[in-house]
């Protein structure tokens, strides 16, 4: 994604553009990543769990600029940013030199808020159940091959729980 970048220079605001580069090969897989992030507040022992709005980062953007430094940075960023000046979200360096988190598409929950859903409907208390974050953060990265085998183990138990309440 970062060479893509390249060649379109320092900025890139004309719309027809920044189309181009979305359906460029280079960003054929930016509708397929999972940004699942899943936010902590250990304090109080919460989390949401949230989605990343592909679609609608995609349709929004409406500028995408090059930051070479600043914020301690060791290697250059591209912004993804809406038509208030807003953060949606950022593609990294990538290079030789750079580790996993100076690399390919990125975003900030924090910062892109407004590009993301949560799917547990905001904050949900875990305190009583701290092996189901566990759960949760291990299925964030794992494969699907994962995900599909920890589903089939879900159900299973769904299942015997219905046995036992006679259903």
């Amino acid at each position: 994604m970062f060479p893509r970048l390249e060649k379109e220079g320092a900025e890139v605001s004309d719309r027809s553009v920044i189309e181009s580069i979305f359906s460029d090969s280079a960003f054929s897989v930016f509708d397929e990543i999972n940004v699942l992030p899943l936010i902590y507040d250990e304090n109080v022992q919460r989390c949401n769990i949230m989605i990343f709005n592909y679609d609608k980062a995609k349709e929004e953007v409406a500028r995408i600029v090059r930051i070479n430094s600043g914020k301690g940075r060791k290697h250059p960023v591209y912004k993804f940013l809406n038509n208030e000046g807003n953060y949606v979200c950022e593609v990294r360096y990538g290079g030789a030199s750079a580790n996993a988190l100076q690399r390919g598409l990125w975003t900030h929950t924090k910062n892109g808020a407004e590009y993301f859903k949560s799917i547990t409907s905001g904050w949900i208390d875990y305190s009583h159940n701290l092996i189901l974050v566990k759960l949760f953060s291990h299925a964030l990265v794992s494969s699907e091959i994962g995900h599909k085998e920890a589903l089939e183990k879900v159900m299973e138990d769904i299942e015997r729980l219905k046995k036992m309440d006679g259903h």
